[in-house]
Formats: C-alpha cells, sequence, structure tokens
C-alpha cells in the first residue's frame, strides 16, 4: 500500500530544501491556529483598547520567524517551537508600545492606596465593592483595572536581556528551558511560589477554583469554560477577573507578612 506524505511535510521539504517562499506562506497559513490561539489567551488580560488584530499581527510574525529558523533535525515539535515563538512576539510588541494607557496606571495606584487604607481600618482584606464604594468605581472596574495592572506586572518581569549576545533580541517568551540545568535556588523559590499560590486558590470559592483550573490547566476558553459550566462567557469572564483580585491580595498580604 502506497505511504503518502503528509500534506505539511511537503510544504516544510520545499521550504527547508528548496528556499520555497510560496510553501512557506503555506505554512503559515497551516499553523495560524497557533498564533489565534495564543491571541485568546493574551487578550483576555488586556484592556478593551488593544484590539485582537494587533495582537494577531504580532503574533504572524513570530510564527513567520519560527518557520524561518526552525531546524527540522533537532527533533523538536515545530508546534512547541512555534508557540514559544508567537507569545514571546506578542508579549514583547506589548510591552514596546506601552498599552497601558496612564488612566489606567493611575486608577491601580489609587486602588492600591484605598486597599491599603481599609486594610488598616478593617484589619483585614476589603472586597472589591469595599474598594469600589471608597473609590467611586464600580467592583467591577476595580476587578478590572486590578486584573490589568497584574499583567503588566507580569509583562516586566519578562524584559529582554541587555547584553550582545545572539539571545539579546529575545525575551523570556521565546526560551525553551534547558530541564538538564541544576539550579537549586531556582527550584525552590518555585516550589515556594506554587505553595504560597496553591494555598491562596484554596481561599476562593468552587466556582472560581473551577473557572481557573479549566481557563490554565485544561486550557479551555472562556466560553467554552462557560459552556462546561452552563453560564454565559461574560459571567464567566467576570468570575476570572474577581479569581484575579482575590488572588493578587492573598499573595500580597502572605509577602507582606514576610518582609516584617
Amino acid at each position: 500500500m502506497t505511504q503518502h506524505t503528509p500534506p505539511e511535510q511537503e510544504l516544510w521539504d520545499r521550504w527547508l530544501r528548496d528556499g520555497d517562499r510560496q510553501a512557506a506562506g503555506s505554512l503559515v497559513e497551516h499553523y495560524m491556529y497557533l498564533v489565534s490561539y495564543h491571541v485568546e489567551r493574551i487578550a483576555v488580560h488586556l484592556p478593551k483598547n488593544v484590539q485582537k488584530e494587533e495582537l494577531k499581527s504580532l503574533g504572524m510574525v513570530g510564527l513567520y520567524d519560527a518557520i524561518r529558523k526552525f531546524e527540522i533535525e533537532r527533533e523538536l515539535k515545530f508546534d512547541t517551537y512555534a508557540s514559544f515563538r508567537v507569545r514571546g512576539a506578542i508579549i514583547d510588541g506589548l510591552r514596546k508600545e506601552d498599552w497601558l494607557p496612564r488612566s489606567i496606571r493611575e486608577k491601580a495606584k489609587q486602588i492600591e492606596r484605598v486597599s491599603a487604607e481599609l486594610e488598616q481600618r478593617y484589619h483585614r482584606r476589603p472586597t472589591s465593592q469595599e474598594i469600589a464604594d471608597q473609590s467611586g468605581m464600580s467592583s467591577q472596574e476595580v476587578e478590572t483595572y486590578t486584573k490589568d495592572i497584574l499583567f503588566a506586572h507580569v509583562l516586566s518581569i519578562e524584559e529582554i536581556p541587555n547584553d550582545d549576545s545572539d539571545q539579546s533580541n529575545e525575551g523570556i517568551g521565546y526560551v525553551i528551558p534547558d530541564e538538564s540545568a541544576d539550579m537549586p535556588e531556582d527550584q525552590v523559590q518555585e516550589k515556594e511560589m506554587k505553595i504560597q499560590l496553591a494555598e491562596a486558590i484554596k481561599q476562593l470559592n468552587r466556582n472560581e477554583q473551577l473557572v481557573l483550573s479549566l481557563f490554565y490547566h485544561e486550557e479551555l476558553t472562556l466560553t467554552e469554560i462557560g459552556k462546561v459550566m452552563g453560564l454565559t462567557t461574560s459571567r464567566i469572564s467576570q468570575i476570572h477577573k474577581k479569581c484575579i483580585f482575590k488572588l493578587k491580595h492573598i499573595l500580597q498580604k502572605s509577602y507582606d507578612a514576610v518582609l516584617k
């Protein structure tokens, strides 16, 4: 029986062997689902002023770069390699464009200030509604601004190395970790962070825990989670924002206790 070569393998052969640009374009189209996936995953954390088309353009740059640099002899799945490149390109683009408006940063600072005042007054972590009442915002605005600034902190962590090496144009999103490297201090720190996060998640209610599990562990979209839980996408989005708000304050309180 004749064995047929998969269509994408033929495209890879034409691109790698002959440098066929038409084949490269077809590969981009074939793997566009990776761009769509990461755009949806990242967009849920961003303010409405950031258009998905902007993220898609950044992701396509990362995808084409992955196709151009992929070394098939390394026996690494292209999907895995490309995912790092696509996500990294989107993250780098967002950081360079400073997508978080000054108005949101100012609101976030106001929320932090009010939250600290209320915590001293009540001797407990204030709710988003209490912060909203004190700051003149709605509870949804408080949760949204908190989520936005939290994701901005994630972007700032993923800074590009400032050196002249070959990796100077590659952020954390691009790097494939060397699992054979032995870094005890990193392992201890990561373990402690996981323990703290696990303890924080236990303080969430059942629905909130389920949304986090389905979104971050099962990697479902908000719409898919809504179908599983019998809720609207809008409601799932609200629950997700509330989760992030609660976790941020729980973890911040834990860190403050360590510093004292």
